[in-house]
């Protein structure tokens, strides 16, 4: 009996465990379900979060396009105020402007000094202004001879009212319109009347200003001619002294006491005698310059071809490798002073040669053809040539595009072609291409036949 309350209360007590066993797993189901849950509504916090942080990343690219904008704002604000402060340096330039407009007779003034030929242009400009004044007198008597039309056009009309009844109209607005156009006109003549009056005044000023400047710019010219003079002359004396007495002294050197020197002695020595022989000719280049303002130039017919054989034939060296090979071609006679222009080609033909001594050939081509009323000579070579960017610097006194190691030179070549181009109211300019040649090309005034 005791074993059986013993097995009796045993599988009592089982199916209490089988019980609890059954609510341990309901309760682990729902802890499952709960778990599950749990876990969705994590993936769905997840996809959240993603969502918003996407929509950060969004709001915060939103954010730098719009701080961008404001960047790029900014600095269209600041080029707007950089615009308004280069309109007010362009205005306070407008203003320098007018006030370099007032003084532009006197500029005008100071290139009288330098251009005589200003004088001319001026009474050009006089004789324009005179034929203006005419030709807005011409106007007037224009002006004069439509009023007369249109009133013949206004008796024409006044008969035609009767015959056009229907368009009276349109005619009495066609004449009001065209009284108020007579009116019009007849002030805009009172108006160009006083306008006229008024620049024939200034006209008259201005002639008497130019005159009188032209006298004070003449004694100037003159002034300025007298000192240049006296310079030449203390160019030419006093400067030419020393430097002989430079040079004859380094000669006695040399020639009594050449063997007490030592290599480098000796050498200095011929650099002084070499240095004072270019500073001679230098001053005489530059004396040869200042002089040509000064000298007179008497025209006449030059026969130019016989000219450059001339200069050829005194150019060209007796012996040599590289003896220059002409080839000339048609040269026009021109009016002009023929020992000037002669100094012209051998400045011109001796810088083709010099310029072309590293090349295997020398070949200079000389020859001219007619343009209007001028004849343009050319000279050509195919030597070392000059870069086209320095070309400014070309014919200015003293002004080299080689080193002086290179070729020797003084410089002053070129200005003085230059100086006696513009003498004969001519033009001189050159074309060239590094390392490939020079082509110089200068006009004088075409031959009276």
């Amino acid at each position: 009996m005791i074993a059986n309350k013993r097995l009796a209360f045993q599988n009592k007590e089982k199916e209490s465990r089988e019980a609890e066993l059954v609510i341990a797993n309901k309760e682990l189901d729902y802890q499952n379900e709960e778990k599950e849950n749990r876990a969705a509504e994590l993936i769905i916090a997840n996809k959240e979060l993603v969502f918003q942080n996407a929509e950060k990343e969004s709001r915060a690219a939103e954010l730098i396009v719009a701080n961008k904008e404001l960047v790029f704002q900014n600095e269209e604000k600041e080029k707007r105020a950089a615009e308004l402060i280069i309109a007010n340096k362009e205005l306070a330039f407008q203003n320098e402007e007018k006030e370099k407009r007032a003084n532009e007779l006197i500029i005008a003034n100071k290139e009288l000094a330098f251009q005589n030929e200003e004088k001319e242009k001026r009474a050009n400009e006089l004789i324009i202004a005179n034929k203006e004044l005419a030709f807005q007198n011409e106007e007037k008597e224009k002006r004069a001879n439509e009023l007369i039309i249109a009133n013949k056009e206004l008796a024409f009309q006044n008969e035609e009212k009767e015959n056009r009844a229907a368009e009276l109209v349109i005619a009495n607005k066609e004449l009001a319109f065209q009284n108020k156009e007579k009116e019009k006109r007849a002030e805009e003549l009172i108006t160009a009347n006083r306008e006229l009056k008024n620049a024939e005044g200034d006209i008259r000023k201005l002639n008497d200003e130019l005159e009188q400047k032209v006298v004070e710019r003449t004694a100037q010219l003159e002034s300025v001619n007298k000192e240049l003079g006296s310079f030449s002359y203390s160019v030419s004396h006093d400067l030419r002294a020393p430097i002989r007495a430079i040079n004859g002294y380094t000669k006695i050197l040399v020639e009594d006491y050449g063997d007490k020197f030592d290599e480098d002695g000796s050498t200095i020595l011929h650099s002084i005698i070499y240095n004072s022989k270019k500073m001679g000719n230098l001053i005489d280049d530059l004396l040869a310059f200042s002089k040509l303002g000064r000298k007179q130039v008497a025209f006449s017919e030059i026969d130019m071809k016989g000219l450059v054989q001339t200069v050829r034939d005194e150019l060209i060296p007796e012996d040599g490798d590289n003896i220059p090979v002409f080839k000339i071609g048609t040269l026009l006679p021109a009016n002009g002073d023929k020992s000037l222009i002669k100094q012209v080609w051998i400045n011109l033909i001796s810088n083709a040669i010099k310029y072309s001594r590293y090349k295997e050939t020398t070949t200079i081509e000389i020859e001219s053809q007619q343009k209007g009323r001028q004849v343009i000579y050319t000279v050509k070579d195919c030597g070392a040539g000059f870069d086209m960017q320095y070309y400014d610097k070309l014919f200015g006194v003293f002004q080299r595009l080689h080193s002086q190691e290179e070729f020797e030179g003084t410089g002053i070549g070129l200005a003085i072609v230059q100086k006696i181009v513009n003498r004969h109211q001519g033009t001189v300019w050159a074309e060239s291409v590094l390392d490939r040649g020079t082509s110089f090309y200068f006009s004088l005034p075409e031959s009276n036949h």
